[in-house]
């Protein structure tokens, strides 16, 4: 069996380097593009599209009209990360919020039976560093996992084909083994 790709599109993440790494030690390769460079449609290379988190943005619906058509359009199971997943709610209506800053480990509830977390337990330490909090999962998505802080620290899509993480996964051993459950999803 052919070697599963992966394309990640850069939103200006600052660990770009973590996150292919992580999905290369999963089995993947990756592919990296940034948001203004997205193709129309996905020509069969890639298994599925990963969103990297964002320092701006999120709310800039116009510049990322390219990125969201390629997501809501596209057949393969997505992963957006902490701003990725902001410029997917945002983009379905979801509202985002100022909130405490958080820089390190924290604590979220998950819902276990989701595929995304078999490799964790029902509460998983994950790394944050942000202060915009997704209120409440935008319409065709829910919440599947929360904390003091934010009521969606991860989203799923209704068909279960798009997921979101307000943690960047790429860090922390929870992190790894979530990102091992969203590779299951494409294999």
């Amino acid at each position: 069996m052919a070697q599963s790709r992966v394309l990640v599109v850069n939103n200006g993440t600052l660990s770009l380097k973590q996150l292919r790494g992580r999905f290369e030690e999963l089995g993947s390769a990756t592919d990296v593009v940034d948001a203004a460079s997205v193709p129309a449609r996905l020509d069969g290379r890639h298994q599925a599209v990963v969103l990297s988190g964002t320092k701006v943005r999120a709310y800039d619906t116009e510049f990322y009209k390219p990125l969201i058509d390629l997501v809501m359009t596209s057949k393969v199971p997505v992963f957006g990360i902490c701003g990725g997943m902001q410029i997917i709610a945002v983009s379905q209506g979801g509202r985002l919020a100022e909130g405490p800053q958080r820089v390190g480990g924290y604590d979220v509830e998950v819902d276990t039976e989701e595929p995304l977390f078999t490799h964790v337990k029902p509460t998983v330490t994950v790394f944050h560093r942000h202060t915009l909090y997704l209120q409440e999962a935008p319409a065709g998505f829910r919440s599947i996992g929360r904390s003091e802080h934010a009521p969606v620290e991860f989203l799923r899509s209704d068909d279960g084909r798009i997921h979101g993480a307000q943690a960047h996964v790429e860090f922390r051993s929870d992190g790894r083994e979530i990102l091992r459950g969203f590779a299951e999803l494409y294999r």
